[in-house]
């Protein structure tokens, strides 16, 4: 038993050491990863809510990059982004201004 044993734990040993991991892997693409400048998502602004003319309420996350986020609860963490005032955009104004189009509809803070 104790033979066995023995000779069990060397044929292991023996395994083991045939599968050295080789150290030539490419380090310098890793260190390249690395050292890339970290981008942040952007920061929100401004969180406003505006009551629209049909008496809805929209919720508005004004971002640092210039795009907004249009929400129709304050719960609402799935809204695409847009970017005011673009061709097409759901949304025109700025955080700053007291009044804002949403789809159409002219909404006040």
């Amino acid at each position: 038993m104790t033979r066995t044993l023995v000779t069990l734990t060397l044929v292991a040993a023996a395994a083991l050491a045939g599968c050295s991991k080789d150290d030539s892997s490419n380090e310098n693409a890793a260190n390249e990863v690395m050292n890339e400048p970290v981008v942040l998502p952007p920061s929100i602004t401004a969180s406003k809510t505006y009551r629209c003319k049909d008496n809805s309420l929209v919720y508005i996350d004004w971002l640092s990059d210039g795009t907004a986020k249009i929400k129709k609860n304050k719960e609402d963490y799935s809204a695409p982004v847009v970017t005011p005032g673009a061709d097409g955009a759901p949304l025109k104004g700025a955080a700053a201004d007291a009044t804002v189009t949403v789809n159409g509809q002219s909404c006040k803070a």
